[in-house]
């Protein structure tokens, strides 16, 4: 009998200590999850603000640059 509940005693603590561990780990999803949406939201509100002329040529260089590694890429040749 002993052994018995010595094997149901520890099982218990077993599934709790499972039961802590995936709350924690369901915390920390969502916590993450968050900090995305959080991401999301700021890039969108960013969108409506005036930007200057420098960086709207620097954003036409960079996209220069990714349509010519792109290019390079459809071609085979290696960079």
């Amino acid at each position: 009998m002993t052994e018995a509940m010595t094997t149901v005693t520890v099982a218990s603590f077993a599934l709790v200590g499972l039961t802590i561990a995936l709350a924690a780990a369901l915390k920390g999803w969502q916590g993450w999850l968050e900090v995305k949406r959080m991401e999301l939201g700021s890039a969108g509100a960013g969108a409506g603000e005036p930007r200057s002329a420098a960086m709207e040529r620097i954003e036409i260089a960079d996209l220069k640059e990714r349509i010519r590694k792109l290019e390079s890429i459809a071609a085979c040749i290696d960079l």
